[in-house]
């Protein structure tokens, strides 16, 4: 009733792999050529990076005065910097740690939640005093 015999096995042709390629590649040239264009006049001041078997130290700083510093570690913990001047002349300073956990920026120039309000935390201290007779 299905396929009536033909194999449902998708077979790729050897040059599709080779296709993706090219699309990279041409999509990395027009990325890099995409921020030439919009920071013309921003030159590298420094780029150094050291790889080990036991992590990675980098470091990055360019002539606006972005720089960024990271390191990482065998377990894939990896910490670091960025900072920036924004347009409006504020300097931004932004530290991260990728982990288990996942991404975790912090620095002050990120969105924080508002405060609970006090009502609220009253109700969640009456809740945790007088727990319900089901949860036990």
């Amino acid at each position: 009733m299905f396929g009536h015999g033909r194999s449902s096995v998708n077979v790729r042709s050897p040059f599709h792999n080779c296709t993706i390629i090219k699309m990279f590649k041409a999509l990395l040239i027009c990325t890099i050529v995409g921020l030439a264009v919009a920071f013309p006049n921003v030159e590298v001041i420094k780029d150094s990076k050291d790889v080990r078997a036991d992590g990675f130290d980098a470091y990055l700083e360019t002539s606006d005065g972005t720089s960024e510093t990271r390191s990482g570690d065998v377990h894939g913990i990896i910490q670091g910097t960025i900072s920036w001047v924004s347009p409006e002349g504020d300097h931004v300073d932004i530290k991260y740690v990728a982990d288990e956990h996942g991404y975790q920026p912090s620095g002050a120039h990120l969105p924080t939640p508002p405060p609970v309000p006090e009502a609220i935390l009253k109700s969640l201290a009456y809740i945790a005093a007088h727990p319900s007779k089901d949860s036990h």
